[in-house]
């Protein structure tokens, strides 16, 4: 039973709610999902392919709720806000399932840690261990660039999932068949904000011009598969991010062209070594990122929640 007089007694009810970020009182996030591995498939792929979607979900979702308190408005503080539940609602299945596949990817913690695989993977990795795009860790800065960054990542995310819902792959079909919705409120939520500020005043436009030129050098790294999706999208299991160049060109192309921007013609970030994001080397603000999702589960790697 919970006392309504007291705030915060819901908190830590853990036999009946599970509303922490990090604890042990959550259910199997995929309880109820069919889990058998089809046949032919690399557990090992399927595991890194998982932990890439999931960590660009996971870091993006982070970014987005350190808007809270400090967007323009309400509305767009509490939008901003349930897009980044959104993605992380969307990352803790997809990191539940690397786990799930390939086990070797959880870091180990300790024989009697109460820490679900989930939990684990996101705050007990390194960071060379992320395999996000460097798309998803740029500093918010202001509220243009965060919709920039949205307005890409969503565009891309949405025309990946929208073909994962085919996947031979039971858990990566659920998830994309619940992300794409998810997905199609998050780009036309950041389209909508592109217009209006394009359109808006001088300096909002700056701003955005200012945003675009910022962004657009990392959106190359988005189309440039591992060997992993490559073996994936053979076996029907993952998709070739090739294949969604045209589409996220094409969206992109009639969002600017409606907000009267133009599409960057800047220089894109390359790989260092052959390596960038999908290959563990981040941005320079990812570390300070990292510090902060991670500080509270590190300084109590066994604390039950």
């Amino acid at each position: 039973m919970i006392d309504h007089d007291n705030a915060y007694g819901g908190l830590v009810d853990e036999d009946n709610h599970g509303q922490w970020a990090f604890g042990t009182s959550f259910d199997d996030p995929l309880a109820g999902v069919d889990t058998t591995v089809p046949d032919g498939v690399d557990l090992g792929a399927l595991a890194r392919y998982c932990l890439m979607l999931g960590d660009d979900a996971l870091i993006s979702s982070h970014r987005l709720s350190e808007w809270c308190t400090q967007a323009p408005e309400l509305e767009e503080e509490m939008a901003l806000a349930n897009i980044g539940l959104d993605l992380l609602g969307q990352a803790r299945l997809l990191l539940a399932r690397a786990a799930a596949a390939d086990p070797t990817v959880v870091p180990f913690i300790s024989e009697t840690s109460p820490v679900p695989a989930d939990d684990a993977l996101a705050f007990f990795r390194a960071e060379a261990e992320f395999r996000c795009v460097r798309l998803c860790e740029l500093d918010n800065a202001d509220f243009a660039r965060t919709v920039v960054r949205t307005l890409v990542l969503s565009t891309w995310r949405l025309a990946v999932f929208a073909r994962l819902r085919e996947s031979r792959d039971p858990v990566l079909a659920a998830v994309a068949a619940k992300g794409v919705k998810e997905l199609t409120y998050h780009r036309d939520y950041a389209a909508r904000w592109t217009v209006v500020l394009g359109c808006g005043t001088d300096e909002s436009r700056r701003r955005m011009h200012e945003a675009l030129d910022f962004v657009w050098p990392y959106t190359a790294e988005l189309f440039v598969p591992t060997a992993d999706e490559l073996a994936l999208a053979a076996a029907g299991v993952g998709v070739d991010a090739r294949t969604v160049r045209e589409e996220f060109e094409s969206v992109i192309g009639r969002v600017l062209n409606a907000a009267e921007l133009a599409v960057p013609q800047s220089v894109s970030v390359g790989a260092v070594g052959g390596r960038a994001g999908r290959g563990g080397l981040h941005a320079e603000p990812f570390g300070r990122l990292l510090a902060e999702m991670q500080s509270v589960a590190q300084a109590h790697p066994d604390g039950s929640w």
